[in-house]
């Protein structure tokens, strides 16, 4: 039996285990990949998240720069292993999760793909290949040149395989569904290092629990979207008083009950609260995917006093910018999912300032911020639907009235 198989051995020893297993990678063809404590680089890439509650220390980095590479590594990792469980790895894309354990591993190997990052645009096949360790800031700028766009992230350092496998929100939800229902193939690595093509007929099994299956099930390492024709957006954040959320409250559930019938719009509200200055910024993102700047949708939304507004012709870069909340600090994220009411959203508004004043005396100081944001999801109830890509199963609750009842 070798000394890390055994589950109970003591601290130091589990240290050399770790460390073994990057030895592993350091007598291979991978040895130009690996960073160690002691190289200069290494402290850079512990904080290379988006949140600072998030970094963990590896006893290695491991870079990739392919595919190959990385099924090399995980042949030698689980061949080091030797069923201890001692050689656990992590992999990081875009490293947006502001959790421990998300995109990093402690003492183990966190496998970086951010050397990964390319896009390419095949006009040939109406689509764009995007490398797993790409961020949706970069694959947007990339594109731009050729007048095209992906379903992707609406936040620049997002990183593309976490959000596809995620499902995926995006300015284009509306129009063409979920990011991960417009995917066309995955490049994937197995655990036993095998990279297979994973699309509706190549492991359709695979293909399908990918889209919105989250980060157990592979290593994706390259993705292929559809593309569609993008010129400039309209969109921007106008921003009102608190006095105002109730009417901003019953804009987004207009806008939300009618986004069906008007699939190139999309918004967002926001309640910012900043305990340093104790205030709160209360915003609606506006945007419109076709540049119309005069949509109804956005009525009563523009109908409500304004004490800022930066609406305008622009890109998409330049839009996800806006609303991204910056990094660089502790963070954490939790999601809630309801009917689309002013009832509800009135309650929320209540839980929003109830937590505000639950987290304030117990906060160590005032740089921190609690920030709702809301966004509807109605998109794949919309063109996606009909074409039969709604991945998730999502549906409209108010079908359920109609359905007949089922005796247990």
């Amino acid at each position: 039996m070798k000394l890390c198989s055994i589950s109970s051995i003591p601290a130091v020893f589990q240290e050399i285990c770790r460390i073994t297993c990057c030895t592993a990678l350091l007598n291979s063809p991978l040895a130009t990949n690996l960073i160690f404590p002691s190289a200069p680089r290494y402290h850079d890439l512990v904080n290379a998240h988006y949140a600072t509650s998030a970094p963990l220390q590896p006893a290695c980095f491991f870079q990739p720069q392919s595919a190959d590479q990385v099924g090399l590594a995980i042949s030698l990792l689980a061949e080091a292993d030797d069923g201890s469980s001692q050689c656990q790895f992590a992999i990081r894309g875009g490293g947006h999760t502001p959790w421990k354990g998300a995109a990093g591993v402690e003492g183990g190997v966190t496998i970086d793909l951010a050397l990964m990052n390319t896009t390419m645009y095949n006009p040939d096949t109406s689509s764009v290949t995007i490398m797993g360790g790409a961020k949706w800031g970069d694959v947007y700028k990339a594109l731009q040149p050729h007048g095209v766009a992906v379903t992707g992230g609406r936040s620049d350092t997002v990183g593309v395989g976490g959000l596809i496998i995620g499902g995926g929100l995006s300015y284009f939800g509306n129009k063409y569904g979920l990011a991960c229902d417009n995917v066309l193939d995955f490049e994937v690595v197995l655990g036993n290092g095998q990279i297979i093509g994973v699309n509706d007929t190549s492991h359709p099994d695979l293909f399908r629990a990918l889209k919105g299956g989250a980060n157990n099930l592979g290593i994706v390492t390259k993705v292929e979207l559809r593309a569609f024709e993008q010129g400039p957006l309209w969109g921007g954040l106008i921003g009102h008083t608190s006095a105002d959320i109730s009417r901003q409250n019953r804009a987004l559930v207009t806008l939300t009950s009618n986004l069906v019938h008007t699939p190139h719009a999309q918004a967002v509200t926001i309640w910012n609260y900043n305990a340093e200055s104790k205030s709160m910024v209360v915003a609606s993102g506006l945007q419109h995917t076709r540049g119309a700047e005069d949509s109804a949708i956005f009525r009563e939304f523009l109908d409500i006093p304004q004490i800022f507004s930066t609406l305008r012709r622009t890109d998409i870069y330049g839009l996800m910018m806006e609303t991204a909340p910056p990094p660089g600090k502790r963070a954490m994220f939790l999601t809630l999912t309801f009917g689309n009411n002013v009832r509800a959203l009135e309650y929320l508004r209540t839980l929003h300032d109830e937590s505000i004043g639950a987290a304030t005396p117990r906060a160590e100081s005032s740089d921190w911020d609690f920030i709702t944001f809301l966004p509807p999801f109605p998109s794949v109830l919309g063109d996606a639907s009909r074409r039969k890509e709604n991945i998730l199963g999502l549906f409209d609750y108010k079908t359920l009235r109609n359905k007949p009842k089922i005796d247990a």
